[in-house]
């Protein structure tokens, strides 16, 4: 467990909030660390539906600034967004040999025509596909 959500517990803020058949069923699961942010926020706030002090997630504007920040800092001048990672995991998912069907079930889409779009740059036959070996061997 991370030291922000040790910290917290011992405050009597780092219970998460659960899905609410999850809170009745297993309560005690707002404590463990498989429920706890991977992103945290930076500040706790106060939980307008308990009323108790939480930290919550990390809100999705501040990752969006940390990546602009990040592409200005690489001192890049073609236009990087989340959303050009998402297209970047969706590429080279299937350029390393996973199935097309990957990227869709990891955004949590079932629709898979929009992942279909990069079909044309992975269509190299049998012959194409890499072991994972190969990336052994290149190092």
């Amino acid at each position: 467990m991370s030291t922000l959500s040790a910290r917290d517990l011992c405050d009597g803020a780092g219970r998460v909030a659960l899905p609410t058949a999850r809170d009745r069923k297993a309560p005690s699961w707002a404590a463990d660390f498989g429920w706890q942010w991977l992103f945290p926020a930076s500040k706790r706030s106060r939980d307008r539906v308990s009323g108790k002090e939480r930290r919550h997630y990390l809100h999705e504007t501040t990752v969006q600034r940390a990546v602009q920040s990040a592409v200005r800092g690489a001192g890049r001048s073609a236009r990087a967004t989340c959303h050009t990672l998402r297209h970047s995991l969706a590429t080279h998912l299937p350029e390393d040999g996973y199935d097309i069907r990957t990227p869709p079930e990891l955004h949590g889409q079932t629709d898979e025509s929009t992942t279909m779009i990069y079909r044309h740059m992975f269509n190299r036959g049998r012959l194409g596909v890499r072991s994972p070996a190969d990336g052994l061997i290149e190092g």
